[in-house]
Formats: structure tokens, sequence, C-alpha cells
């Protein structure tokens, strides 16, 4: 599961070089992005001008039944009447320098890329409660999130980002890729007093 990752100013610079944007394009809040806010998203454009959009996202599809949906399973998305035409029409990319996960013991441990370059989240996105509203994708753990959660998110990689907006047949390939490893670090251990 996915649930707050951050961002840094640092990599708003690299993510801008990486995908070849203009210099404060991104402008991203540097903190935590949690469920329930609106933060930058790439998309694909739809004007002539380029061939990737950013867009005002909020975190969260609101479901028939009032909850706040924010990851969807990437094995299954294309099944789920909810999200099928969403995934393969409006792919967006949440960018970031790495991710938090809890284990079960409720300890906090950060993820971020072995060479620290940016993470590319992969999502989709869809109109909700009257403004386009984002879910990331998950997919089973590999071997540096097992030990703290069975799930962990999809990840793009920079050159891929444009491919994943574009091209569906392609997009459905990477969601279903082997995800990187990744570094793992915690400001803490929790302990029980029992």
């Amino acid at each position: 599961m996915c649930g707050r990752y951050y961002f840094s100013d640092k990599t708003e610079h690299e993510i801008e070089d990486e995908l070849h944007l203009s210099r404060g394009v991104l402008a991203v809040r540097a903190g935590d992005i949690t469920p329930g806010m609106t933060t930058r998203g790439i998309v694909r454009s739809k004007g002539t001008f380029g061939d990737i959009a950013l867009s005002d996202l909020f975190w969260g599809i609101v479901s028939g039944d009032r909850k706040l949906i924010i990851n969807a399973r990437a094995e299954s998305v294309t099944k789920k009447p909810t999200f099928a035409e969403s995934i393969m029409s409006r792919r967006c990319i949440l960018p970031a320098a790495g991710f938090y996960e809890w284990d079960a013991g409720k300890t906090k441990f950060i993820f971020k890329r072995t060479d620290e370059k940016p993470i590319y989240l992969a999502g989709f996105y869809n109109l909700s409660e009257n403004r386009d509203s984002f879910v990331i994708l998950t997919t089973a753990a590999n071997a540096s999130m097992k030990p703290v959660h069975d799930r962990m998110p999809v990840m793009i990689d920079g050159g891929n980002v444009r491919d994943y907006l574009k091209d569906s047949s392609a997009a459905m390939e990477m969601i279903r890729g082997i995800m990187p490893e990744l570094d793992r670090s915690s400001d803490y251990e929790q302990l029980s007093l029992f």
C-alpha cells in the first residue's frame, strides 16, 4: 500500500532535468503528501504544445459508499468497473523523492531509490467530487519491501514516463513489471513494553 510520500526541492530540479521541463514549472510543495491533499501530477497533454502536462490532482477517489480510495491493485485494475476506463485513458505520474510505510509494529520506514534519484509513482485519475482525483497503483512487494509490507507502489522508470502516459499497452506491461529494489531506513524503532 502507499499512503504517504514526500517531495523535496532537490527532487523538483532533478525531475525537470530528467523530463526536459522548464525550471520552476513543476511547482510541487516540498514535504509530505497525504491522501486528501491536492498535489501536482504529470499527465498526458491534450494540447499541441508538448506531450506531457502538469495538473493539480486530489489524492483519493470517493467511492459509492463515500470511502476515499487511495490505491488500486495493478493486478486487477483493468477488471474493476470503477477503474477500468480511467487506467486505459487517464494515467498519471506522481513524482516523489520517496515514500513511507509502517510495519505491523507501527515502525515508520522511509523508502527511496538506492541512487537517490526521483521516484515516479504510477497512477490514474478521474473526476470525483467535481475535481480530478487520483489513486496510486500498487503491486506485490519485492525483497526490499517485504519485511515491512506485502504491497508497494508501482514505480515507472524516468525514461518510460512518456510511454506510460501515452501508450496503454506499454503502460499495462510496465505496471506488471518487477519493481526496483529500494533503500529502506527508519529514524527509530518502535519498542513494546509488553
